[in-house]
């Protein structure tokens, strides 16, 4: 997906890299609706799912969602997530995050979109952002409709 954000930057997004819990999941439940945006937009964009799995319930939850689910464990897990942005070619990323963990991921992708959700947001994850989103809904019809985006972050 190409957009082009009037007088700034253009994105070519080709993989969403999410957080679980506090970002498309509250207290490990997927949030009503998602599951079914995930599906739509995985159609033409790559969908994955990083997480620590807090409440081990991301895989039961995911179950039969065409989506890629990568856990991470225990220590530097915001230079994991991170990496993974950077493997995927960071330049094609859009991140979604919420946590003091997502902060590093938001900033290395090309387009960092923090969650403002009931779970709340870290302040650095929150400075890392290119966009903020009160809820993953939102932030997910970026991608069903570029337009919003380009309204929010466009110069001219």
């Amino acid at each position: 997906m190409k957009i082009n954000i009037p007088g700034g930057e253009r994105f070519e997004i080709k993989h969403i890299v999410s957080d679980y819990n506090g970002t498309i999941a509250l207290d490990g439940k997927l949030v009503e609706g998602v599951a079914d945006l995930i599906n739509e937009l995985s159609k033409d964009i790559r969908f994955h799912v990083i997480t620590a799995d807090s409440f081990g319930s991301v895989e039961k939850e995911l179950q039969g969602i065409d989506c890629e689910v990568f856990k991470i464990g225990a220590g530097e897990q915001d230079r994991a997530k991170a990496e993974y942005v950077r493997k995927l070619g960071a330049d094609n990323v859009a991140a979604l995050g919420n946590g003091k963990n997502d902060f590093l991921m938001l900033g290395e992708a090309a387009l960092g979109i923090g969650i403002l959700y009931r779970e709340g947001i870290c302040t650095e994850t929150l400075l890392a952002s290119k966009v903020v989103c009160s809820n993953p809904i939102d932030a997910m019809g970026f991608f069903k409709n570029p337009k919003r985006l380009i309204a929010t972050l466009r110069r001219e």
